[in-house]
């Protein structure tokens, strides 16, 4: 039995390490703070009893009582996840935590996170101990455990000076240094909501910052360093912005990962999921047993690819047929399983692929298309219409999840919202109606815009290629010509 002692970092959940991602993952307790992002927690298995103790002095749990009940669950479960932000030993609760564990001899193991002070200072773009021989000085304020800090002798040492704003005002901090030396043109940079979503850095002066304005919790940094402005992070085209992805939760992964890439939180609310066939997949697996009798099978989504392939099992047996894929998400979903499509239009919709073919040849040709339950009929009709003889198979259905109240909240405030389908539209408007809905919209192609429109919804941008990269591209285009924060 033991308690992890873990860090969370300072706030932007792709910045928790490899070890404590493995361990949140295998939880059977968890103890978090307030302030843990909630990316973070949902790594914890469902099934895990959590305990938030809030966030520091008078927001949460008194420290005695937290250590208590690290204690209590260290006796009872395998393993305990104790979460902190930034690092559990730099300006965290861990010492303390630690020692209450020793002298209960409760086995505990501390996991290191990225500090608050680094973390604000990197997203920043400060290099903290770029050209300062002095080197770093960290302090919180308040101070962990009371006191008070020498601020004469901080301005005294010629460090880069971080300061920790838990509570109370930068002006405060200001008369401080200025009283002990140092001048009022000193630089300085407030960061605000260190490495989230509303992460913002403000620089300015020593002689000049009582005047503004900060949320607590912040970071300040005091040098000739605070002036250098090198952050990547804030220069990121989608930096701040929410996105709603509405893709399945199978599927939604790989956006959701491109739009953090471009510095967007995605906000993952999925309006649509895929199930088996109504039959259980009798008719897929009768189809799929004759599919060499075929002269092509025609796959319209990489679903329909999952589908066939989770039957077939080996590609050998495809020898003689040719395949043709809808786009270039079909065709890398069939090349994962060692095929290489035939045919791929140029543009990913199924009137397309079906002109793509051309006339079938005067002895006639059999296409076997394996699709949802439901979908278009744009792909048969066009290939019937070139004189292809079509035999359609239900290989999937698409279904509704439903509301979700955790879903719904996480809507409020979103940025933009993502379509990659008519369904993952209709599935929103049905669980979450019209006045959910974010002020951008993107869809992934025009037969996604059209049934948007169709419900009177007005499209801001449209992907120029049917794909995740297009998506994000088209909701770049979307922040850029607005030239302003969302």
């Amino acid at each position: 039995m033991t308690v992890y002692l873990v860090g969370s970092g300072p706030g932007d959940p792709s910045l928790l390490t490899l070890r404590a991602a493995e361990l949140i993952s295998a939880a059977d307790a968890l103890v978090h703070d307030a302030g843990v992002d909630g990316e973070v927690l949902a790594l914890a298995p469902a099934g895990a009893p959590r305990h938030d103790v809030g966030a520091g002095p008078g927001t949460g749990l008194p420290a005695e009582e937290v250590a208590e009940l690290l204690v209590r669950l260290g006796r009872r479960h395998e393993r305990v996840v104790r979460l902190v932000g930034g690092d559990p030993f730099c300006f965290g609760p861990g010492g303390e935590e630690a020692l209450a564990l020793a002298a209960a001899e409760v086995a505990f193991e501390v996991v290191p996170g990225v500090s608050q002070a680094g973390g604000a200072a990197a997203y920043a773009g400060i290099p903290l101990t770029h050209g300062r021989p002095g080197g770093v000085s960290v302090v919180a304020v308040p101070p962990p455990g009371g006191g008070r800090v020498d601020w004469e002798a901080l301005a005294r040492t010629g460090a880069t000076i971080v300061v920790l704003l838990d509570a109370g005002g930068p002006g405060e901090v200001a008369d401080a240094l200025l009283a002990g030396g140092l001048g009022p043109s000193t630089a300085s940079a407030l960061v605000e909501h260190a490495t989230r979503r509303t992460h913002r850095t403000r620089r300015t002066t020593l002689g000049e910052l009582g005047a503004v304005q900060v949320e607590s919790p912040a970071v300040l940094v005091v040098g000739e360093v605070a002036a250098l402005d090198l952050s990547s992070f804030e220069r990121r085209p989608l930096s701040g912005w929410r996105v709603v992805v509405t893709r399945s939760r199978r599927q939604a992964s790989t956006l959701a990962a491109a739009l953090r890439q471009h510095g967007a939180t995605p906000v993952e609310v999925p309006t649509i999921e895929t199930a088996g066939p109504s039959d259980g997949g009798a008719a897929l697996a009768e189809a799929l047993s004759r599919v060499g009798s075929f002269d092509w099978l025609a796959l319209s989504s990489a679903n329909a690819v999952e589908a066939v392939f989770a039957e077939l099992l080996d590609a050998r047996r495809l020898a003689g047929v040719k395949v043709a894929a809808v786009g270039g998400a079909t065709a890398g979903a069939l090349a994962a399983h060692g095929v290489v499509a035939d045919l791929v239009p140029d543009e990913a919709a199924a009137e397309a692929l079906a002109s793509s073919f051309g006339p079938a040849p005067p002895q006639g040709a059999t296409v076997l298309v394996p699709q949802a339950a439901g979908a278009r009929e744009a792909l048969q009709a066009g290939l019937r219409e070139q004189g292809y003889t079509v035999e359609v198979v239900e290989a999937y259905r698409t279904v509704r999840p439903g509301r979700d109240e955790a879903a719904a909240a996480r809507l409020a405030g979103a940025d933009a919202v993502t379509f990659s389908s008519p369904s993952t539209l209709e599935g929103f408007l049905e669980s979450y109606g019209r006045e959910a809905l974010p002020p951008v919209v993107v869809t992934i192609g025009p037969v996604t815009s059209s049934a948007a429109r169709a419900h009177g919804i007005g499209v801001d941008a449209e992907a120029k290629a049917a794909s995740v990269a297009g998506l994000v591209d088209a909701l770049v285009e979307v922040a850029a010509s607005r030239r302003c924060e969302p």
